[in-house]
């Protein structure tokens, strides 16, 4: 959890505490219904009256907003990951679709409107699997700092993410709007990459700040 100990430092006010189940004053409230990634249980988390021992700080007071950037550094790239594979299986399911669906007596891989959308689905899968090799990449051999990497692979893949799924549901038409085949789902799950450890935005923000020192 982090918390702000003292408001007047603002960033520097932000000190990081490991929070262990069954803390008098912690409880879990009610899980909440989500979008997509239904598989992932999200709750709130409710403190009345609650005591934290020193002990369970992490870092120094004051450093919790320091611990958090450089945690989402490392896991950023992982949304990535997973934004690619979200689009990959739509990509998949798409093709196949396209491969196996018949109109005017041939498949509709044949016609060109639907190639085009699925070269396009490609090529932005591909280019995102490799902003994000290339960030892990320099984390596995020790960089000391990947900020814009790991940016600019979060927020590429799962725009990307977006895209691709979306497109794989127009692919499909009415069968993509159903829960007969997974695009939809695949829809409703890229949404949250574009969101967790940063909105998109915020790691254009990050992007540009790296590129212009900060100002």
């Amino acid at each position: 959890m982090f918390v702000t100990t003292d408001r007047a430092k603002r960033a520097r006010g932000v000190t990081a505490l490991l929070v262990t189940p069954g803390t008098k004053g912690f409880s879990v409230g009610k899980h909440e219904r989500k979008l997509g990634i239904h598989g992932s249980p999200t709750v709130a988390l409710h403190f009345s009256d609650c005591e934290i021992p020193v002990e369970n700080r992490l870092g120094e007071e004051g450093e919790g907003f320091k611990v958090a950037m450089k945690t989402l550094e490392r896991s950023r790239p992982t949304i990535g990951a997973q934004a690619v594979g979200i689009a990959q299986a739509a990509l998949d399911a798409a093709a196949g679709y396209a491969k196996e669906r018949r109109a005017f007596e041939q498949p509709i891989a044949s016609f060109q409107g639907i190639q085009f959308m699925l070269a396009d689905m490609a090529i932005a899968v591909h280019a995102s699997r490799l902003v994000v090799h290339h960030v892990a990449g320099l984390m596995d051999n020790g960089a000391s700092s990947t900020a814009i990497e790991a940016s600019i692979a979060k927020c590429f893949a799962s725009d990307t993410a977006m895209k691709v799924t979306t497109d794989a549901v127009q692919i499909l038409g009415g069968y993509g709007y159903t829960r007969e085949f997974p695009v939809e789902r695949y829809m409703r799950d890229a949404k949250i990459t574009q969101i967790y450890e940063g909105t998109n935005q915020i790691q254009r923000v990050v992007i540009a700040g790296e590129l212009l020192g900060k100002l």
